[in-house]
């Protein structure tokens, strides 16, 4: 190991630069354990869309993704947002697009667009408020019941947030059939107006964890409290305790000695970091997210030191996924 490479070398290097540069580090819950060490804030999309936007730094490193980091862009304008490791995005967030988005508006007539914050940036423009899944049914919920809602772009989470809101969740053969039938604002108004139109996307980590895999952790670990993400199925979520995003996951872990969390299998290592009192099992170890593994020291160090660009959004673009998300803050509050 060469000294550059080494972590106590590269620990060192990076508070150095921190303190030069004046910036703040901000990590998701699913990075490496090694990403901790150097973070000032761990969270959800939605704690680390609130420290970015309170943080009074003139450069906020990000260790996540891509669709995170204009999160944080968008929120402080006045900031220099850098992701460590550019080339980490959200295969989710790539099931969209703007232009996707525009024709399904226009086809379904006068819908409300909810917006995952696990979209691009000018996926968010496109839409009326943002939600995470910690706050998507509190978003939901503070919606008109009269008009209907286009939710975007996790299936599941669509699913889980209709049943939750008590609004029906409309599939593609009941669209279908409405459209034979209506045409213009009046089919977006009469078919889907107190239901959730969802797209068709979702996360390849979450979407493959199901009901048998809680039903084994439950033999495997008598006793444990099972707490899986709002993106997995509801079928895996009707076999579980509780459902929760990852902050939630968090503080249920205060309330348990044992559980197992149906998320990325690093979350274990986020409780085992803060509570290494409580025993925490992934429900499946094989559930890890490619793009959020990709950030590594040398990537921290490396944006630190100026190597690494700036995330950049044309105006006319934030100014209205600003809009949109400035509305989902005013909610959750």
């Amino acid at each position: 190991m060469s000294p550059s490479s080494d972590p106590a070398n590269l620990k060192s290097a990076i508070c150095n630069l921190k303190s030069a540069s004046g910036a703040v580090i901000l990590a998701h819950n699913y990075q490496i354990p090694a990403i901790y060490g150097v973070a000032d804030f761990l969270g959800d999309s939605l704690e680390l869309a609130r420290q970015a936007e309170k943080v009074r730094a003139r450069l906020i490193v990000f260790c996540g993704v891509r669709f995170m980091a204009e999160t944080a862009k968008l929120v402080n304008p006045g900031a220099r947002v850098v992701l460590a490791a550019p080339d980490a995005g959200c295969e989710m967030a790539d099931m969209i697009s703007s232009d996707a988005l525009v024709a399904r508006k226009r086809e379904l007539g006068d819908v409300t667009t909810v917006a995952y914050v696990n979209t691009p940036a000018d996926v968010k423009a496109e839409s009326d408020i943002c939600c995470t899944s910690a706050n998507a049914v509190q978003v939901v919920n503070a919606l008109p019941r009269d008009r209907s809602i286009l939710f975007v772009p996790d299936r599941h989470l669509a699913a889980y947030v209709a049943r939750a809101t008590g609004r029906p969740l409309l599939d593609n053969s009941e669209l279908r059939s409405a459209k034979s039938e209506l045409t213009g604002s009046e089919f977006g108004v009469r078919s889907s107006a107190f239901g959730i139109v969802p797209w068709e996307g979702f996360c390849y980590v979450h979407a493959t964890l199901r009901a048998a895999d809680v039903e084994r952790a439950r033999r495997e670990h008598p006793g444990a409290f099972v707490i899986v993400h709002p993106e997995c199925p509801l079928e895996t979520i009707d076999a579980a305790d509780a459902v929760a995003s990852t902050s939630g996951m968090i503080r249920l872990a205060h309330e348990h000695s044992e559980i197992v969390l149906g998320t990325e299998a690093g979350m274990c290592d986020r409780i085992r970091r803060e509570l290494p009192q409580v025993t925490c099992w992934p429900l499946r170890r094989t559930t890890l997210c490619r793009n959020m593994k990709l950030t590594r020291l040398e990537d921290v160090r490396a944006a630190l030191a100026g190597e690494v660009p700036d995330i950049a959004i044309p105006e006319d673009v934030a100014t209205r996924a600003r809009r949109a998300l400035d509305r989902m803050m005013v909610v959750s509050t």
